[in-house]
């Protein structure tokens, strides 16, 4: 996979309008009522747009990531950001950046995310970052992904793809509910909803591969250029102009699930942005999904890793 991503690939912008600084304990059990005492804590730059920007960046894909700041937090995120990142455009606002938690216990194994709420954005603040977002992603790929604040408007998302694509752009949407369902008439690029994300767009319970794969196909044929549905353990699925595909994850130890959906995403636009094929797309989608679960807190996939996995995941053509 390494080999393959040398060279200049088409420009990508990732948008963070509402990042985190995210906050990781790993505590042996948790007990109503009682003090759990952490044998780890973890501090990651956080946010789906950031992390999309941290695995391309280990995928020696170039990313330009524009996001709002706010407060102490925002300062503290930022400087996250500097050792993390390569290209970051911020917009410093009045409030705070959020925190975002995380718990992991680990016997049983079970996982708890509490998500913060991030500082409202200025017209004029938001009009400047997105104009620059949208320049830049105009001469290849704009990310579209995360939580909103809740002043916004649910079609933000679908906006901005018409607005990218009319640029000359292509949109990747990582949403859902309202917001994926008003992106999808904007008919980006590509869109990932994972299994459940799929199956309340629809109001529909998809039980199997073929299933997931016709709902799909389905919308891929509403002039989407493709669709990815993951689908946690069992692997992850793409549609795309010529066919349907299917791949199950290699064998790894879970450890966070935060961040797989984000370096599937990541992978996937590094993959098209480099001109590979929609088999090999997918396999560095599952590749990199299943190297940042094995990873503690919020850390993502190792590239070596990542690496070893994909000569390891077999793709089936599902002729749908």
């Amino acid at each position: 996979m390494k080999q393959w991503l040398k060279g200049e690939s088409k420009p990508i912008g990732t948008l963070s309008l509402n990042p985190a600084v995210d906050m990781t304990y790993e505590i042996p059990h948790l007990q109503k009522e009682q003090k759990a005492h952490a044998v780890s804590t973890r501090f990651d730059p956080g946010g789906n747009g950031i992390n999309v920007g941290r695995a391309l960046k280990r995928l020696n894909t170039s990313a330009q990531n524009y996001c709002v700041i706010a407060g102490e937090i925002g300062l503290l995120l930022k400087r996250l950001l500097g050792q993390q990142l390569d290209h970051v455009d911020c917009e410093e606002v009045d409030g705070e950046t959020r925190i975002n938690g995380t718990l992991i216990e680990l016997s049983p194994w079970e996982q708890y995310e509490v998500d913060g709420i991030g500082p409202e954005i200025p017209p004029e603040h938001m009009n400047r970052l997105l104009n620059r977002f949208i320049e830049h992603s105009a001469k290849g790929f704009g990310v579209l992904t995360g939580s909103l604040q809740r002043t916004l408007p649910t079609t933000l998302y679908a906006d901005l793809a018409v607005k990218i694509q009319e640029a000359g752009g292509q949109a990747v949407v990582d949403s859902h509910h309202e917001a994926l369902r008003q992106a999808i008439n904007s008919e980006p690029f590509l869109i990932k909803p994972n299994h459940y994300e799929l199956e309340t767009l629809l109001g529909l319970k998809l039980d199997s591969v073929e299933k997931i794969a016709t709902e799909a196909r389905k919308l891929q044929q509403r002039n989407i250029n493709y669709v990815c549905v993951s689908l946690d353990k069992d692997g992850a699925l793409l549609a795309g102009p010529d066919n349907c595909y299917y791949a199950g994850t290699p064998d790894v130890t879970v450890r966070s699930s935060v961040g797989a959906g984000d370096s599937m995403v990541a992978a996937l636009v590094a993959a098209f942005a480099h001109g590979l094929s929609t088999v090999d797309a997918l396999r560095m989608g599952i590749a990199c999904a299943s190297g940042t679960v094995s990873q503690p807190g919020t850390e993502l996939f190792n590239l070596s890793d990542a690496v070893e996995h994909f000569a390891n995941i077999d793709v089936q053509s599902l002729d749908i």
